[in-house]
């Protein structure tokens, strides 16, 4: 079959598919009809767009303003075990809708277009990649996991270590008490509500490491500092930190 035919069967295929099974994006309604498009289209992903301003050096924290760059109150009291931590985003608008298809309506392809997403956030974070030996997704409990199906933390990081050439480090940090949801709660109370629910298995595996942790949505920060502590304890020897975005 010549190249003009395969285009022309391709061509016919995808209207036959669009007739019999039509898809249309979960936000806008268009329909998807462009090649690689799934659940959300082009356009509905174009409007992703990194979040500029100034940040906690440390903890990545968006501060106000357009100021420069500088610590923020928490950190200057008491720095996180993890070193570096940045969000791509604020959790709102088509980023917070996407975020929420993708981890509440088993919408799993969606960790490509959110890793190409991360990926372009994070290109100019030399000090984020530099040395990593590997990506760490924040996990889920067993009964959560079975629930959802997936952990989105797992498919991100895996679609991200594709990108950057990287190898995920699956089943070492594990969630070992299947505590309430974070959602909800208060400050205060997220921070007691994930001590000893993180522990770390074959510690021999990260030992003298530094790892990139990996999660979809940050709040105060209580599970980052929570999984990059016991990390640390088990003798990791940095842990930095990814989010998609920042409540």
């Amino acid at each position: 079959m010549t190249g003009a035919l395969r285009a022309r069967a391709a061509a016919l295929a995808k209207l036959i598919e669009l007739l019999v099974f039509p898809s249309a994006c979960r936000l806008c309604a268009a329909i998807l009809d462009e090649p690689g498009e799934r659940i959300v289209c082009r356009d509905c992903l174009g409007r992703l767009v990194p979040r500029q301003g100034p940040v906690c050096p440390v903890c990545g924290r968006f501060l106000e303003g357009a100021g420069e760059d500088h610590p923020c109150g928490r950190c200057l009291e008491a720095r996180p075990a993890f070193s570096f931590h940045r969000s791509c985003g604020a959790y709102a608008g088509t980023l917070k809708d996407v975020v929420l298809l993708f981890k509440y309506r088993k919408c799993a392809p969606l960790s490509r277009p959110l890793a190409r997403f991360a990926e372009i956030s994070l290109a100019s974070e030399p000090r984020l990649w530099e040395g990593a030996d590997f990506l760490v997704p924040v996990p889920l409990h067993r009964a959560r996991r079975r629930d959802r199906g997936f952990n989105q933390s797992r498919l991100l990081a895996r679609d991200l270590a594709k990108s950057r050439g990287m190898k995920v480090l699956g089943g070492v940090l594990v969630k070992a008490r299947n505590v309430p949801p974070q959602a909800g709660l208060r400050a205060a109370e997220r921070e007691r509500n994930v001590v000893g629910a993180y522990a770390v298995k074959r510690p021999d595996r990260i030992r003298g490491r530094t790892l990139i942790l990996v999660d979809d949505v940050t709040t105060t920060g209580a599970t980052l500092r929570e999984c990059a502590r016991v990390l640390t304890e088990a003798g990791a020897e940095e842990v930095r930190a990814i989010t998609l975005a920042q409540a």
